[in-house]
């Protein structure tokens, strides 16, 4: 196995921190990791996976199965609040969920097959867009070049602050929740704010609507089941002192850990809103957006992981819950047998998604060493 070069792991990571990309939009930095990854010469490069996505693929000397493992490529919508030289150069984005530092364990995963390719079968290295909206999975599945992959088995990790730096955290089965977001469009009819008797207000509807969705996961599912349902912005009308508003938007994230279980909430949530809408005469619309399946694990593809930790003794946490956030990796489980699970990023660590958040460089290693061990 050649030695990892982790100074040019590093500049890279730093490189790829400081000029972060919003989902969608991760030209540069797929071909950031394509001028990386192509020095270490792999066999076939898929380029435009659902947008800007990038595969690649090392192949073996004998017949055996198709191993993927993916990162993500995008960065979120916050400003920066570090201080050190790779800082982001961008405003208002960057890398606060860590995908730098998971794009970077993979390109030094992809470093060990320079010189020596897998004995067997082929490994393939995907870098996925748009994860944080969760676009980017269903359109790569969907992708027409995708099918010259044939994944056998999935696998993918996610750095997670608040557990001992380097140990791995796994679950069989579920090990992230289903999550959807739902906007809520109310149509009724203005007035003068004098004679609101003249129009059709949205405002007591939208009122029973936000009191009522949170409510809903705890009237349906049974006591052991999580389900949620998050009020996340509401607006009715516009600033206008002379004017009875008659349109209102509500916009609502609902989460549950089983899929089935995201149904049952969904179809509620939207009766709710036909009622509501009826009872004060208004028209209305339902969108969904940013929809995140179960990511469910298989039970033997988690065996691996945890055998492959014990032999690297790397210390393993086995998760009593699922996590509630979302992952859209989910997908690739849905279709392939796999597994997602977390590598410590420290205890006292930024949380994810926070503007004081950096990746730890110190977890590379160990995640490259893991993921090799795997294959």
């Amino acid at each position: 196995m050649q030695e990892l070069n982790f100074e040019e792991l590093i500049k890279l990571r730093k490189e790829l921190h400081k000029n972060p990309e919003l989902a969608g939009k991760e030209k540069n930095t797929s071909a950031r990791i394509k001028n990386f990854i192509e020095n270490f010469n792999p066999d076939e490069t898929i380029t435009g996976l659902g947008g800007n996505g990038i595969a690649f693929i090392f192949k073996g000397s004998n017949e055996g199965k198709t191993i993927l493992f993916r990162s993500e490529l995008d960065a979120l919508p916050i400003q920066e609040q570090n201080d050190f030289d790779y800082k982001s150069s961008a405003d208002n984005v960057a890398h606060k969920c860590g995908h730098d530092g998971h794009m970077t364990i993979l390109s030094g995963l992809a470093s060990l097959f320079k010189n020596q390719k897998p004995e067997k079968g082929k490994v393939v290295f995907l870098f996925q867009p748009a994860e944080e909206t969760g676009e980017g999975a269903k359109r790569v599945l969907e992708d027409k070049n995708f099918s010259r992959i044939k994944p056998d088995y999935v696998f993918a990790l996610h750095n997670l602050p608040g557990f001992p730096l380097s140990s791995v955290i796994v679950k069989p089965g579920i090990f992230a929740a289903a999550s959807k977001g739902m906007i809520i469009k109310l149509y009724g009819k203005t007035s003068h704010a004098s004679e609101p008797e003249n129009g059709i207000t949205p405002t007591p509807a939208t009122a029973l609507i936000i009191e009522k969705l949170p409510v809903v996961p705890n009237k349906i599912l049974s006591k052991n089941n999580f389900g949620l349902v998050t009020i996340i912005h509401v607006r009715i009308g516009d600033v206008a002192f002379g004017t009875t508003p008659g349109y209102a938007e509500i916009m609502a994230t609902l989460r549950s850990y089983k899929n089935e279980d995201m149904k049952q909430i969904t179809t509620a949530c939207e009766k709710i809103v036909k009622e509501e809408s009826e009872k004060y005469g208004l028209s209305y619309s339902i969108e969904w957006t940013e929809e995140f399946p179960s990511s469910i694990n298989n039970d033997d593809c988690i065996e691996v992981v945890k055998k492959c930790s014990e032999k690297l003794n790397l210390n393993i946490i086995d998760l009593e819950k699922p996590f509630k956030w979302s992952e859209d990796f989910g997908h690739f489980l849905e279709k392939y047998k796999g597994a997602i699970f977390g590598i410590g990023s420290g205890k006292d660590h930024p949380d994810l998604h926070n503007p004081d958040y950096d990746f730890p460089d110190e977890i590379i290693g160990p995640s490259v060493n893991l993921f090799y061990s795997m294959i």
